[in-house]
């Protein structure tokens, strides 16, 4: 059926994340092009995004368009209005799993571990955060990806300029309890999640640079953090993208304390398809190629729309 329809790739926007979508974008479509389907890309406008999935005569979307607009609900409303289908989770969850606060209060009452932390708005009284933290705290956005405006704070004097940082990116912040141990990722793809990768960096934490630019971030597939462990963040992070309602694909975000004990940090419900990108790397791993796992993906997704 991928072949009989007309399928674009969607990416770009005003987003901060931007760069990191067209370099998604970019390999998306040279894998489903290699596949001898009907696809076209188009480098999303806001405004006239109507017209112009409508000049390109899209039947199907595939979605990297990254961070707000492309994976807050906002991208997805539009086109569930359009009645265009499309990869990925629906407006509900994609808003959900954009707001880090309020997707930790469905897990938390659901029974599943999160970091703790507390909510900030601009214009509200501050917290005492000075006189009441326990270093290092991590600030950061309420919304938004790639580690974009997050800071580690490893005393009070460097508190108030992590936080004008995040405010200067949008009107709500987070202050977290940092865990130390063991930053790990679950790709889930078609329903299975993939194997876990732990990712070790030499910076202070696991930013945009070495995320996207960095050579010497470390990633460790198989994880070692034995089987047990795999297999326990493994169903975790299929409970975890269920609460907020996830479908197709994504990626959730851990930390694992020194102890042992795995802390839920966010989920990513259109993650990256760069060449430093998690999802690709474990698909990788389970012997699914590039190529493979972009139909794999949009295959999920016409079986959703076709069958429910």
């Amino acid at each position: 059926m991928a072949e009989s329809i007309r399928t674009a790739v969607l990416y770009g926007g005003p987003s901060g994340e931007r760069e990191v979508s067209l370099l998604s974008a970019a390999a998306v479509l040279d894998a489903l092009r290699s596949s001898d389907m009907e696809v076209v890309g188009i480098d999303i406008e806001p405004a006239r995004l109507q017209q112009q999935l409508q000049d390109e005569r899209v039947s199907f979307a595939f979605n990297v368009c990254h961070g707000a607009i492309g994976e807050d609900g906002l991208l997805q409303a539009v086109l569930e209005t359009l009645a265009i289908p499309y990869t990925g989770s629906g407006v509900l969850s994609s808003a959900l799993a954009m707001d880090k606060w309020r997707s930790k209060q469905i897990w938390k009452a659901a029974g599943l571990p999160v970091t703790e932390g507390i909510l900030m708005r601009r214009h509200d009284q501050r917290p005492d955060l000075a006189a009441n933290s326990t270093w290092p705290i991590y600030i950061k956005p309420n919304h938004g990806g790639s580690s974009l405006g997050v800071s580690r704070v490893n005393g009070p004097e460097e508190l108030e300029k992590a936080i004008t940082d995040a405010f200067a990116l949008e009107d709500e912040i987070l202050c977290e309890a940092a865990v130390i141990g063991h930053e790990a990722t679950v790709g889930i793809v078609d329903g299975k999640a993939l194997p876990p990768i732990v990712i070790e960096t030499p910076h202070a934490f696991y930013d945009y640079d070495a995320k996207y630019l960095a050579e010497d971030t470390r990633y460790l597939l198989p994880s070692g953090l034995g089987a047990g462990k795999d297999a326990e963040l493994q169903a975790l992070a299929l409970r975890a993208f269920a609460e907020l309602g996830g479908r197709d694909w994504g990626r959730v975000d851990f930390m694992i304390s020194a102890s042992g004990k795995i802390h839920l940090l966010e989920i990513n419900s259109v993650p990256g398809m760069t060449s430093h990108s998690l999802v690709p790397m474990a698909a990788k791993a389970v012997g699914m190629d590039f190529p493979e796992l972009c139909k794999t993906i949009l295959r999920t997704a016409q079986r959703r729309v076709n069958h429910g």
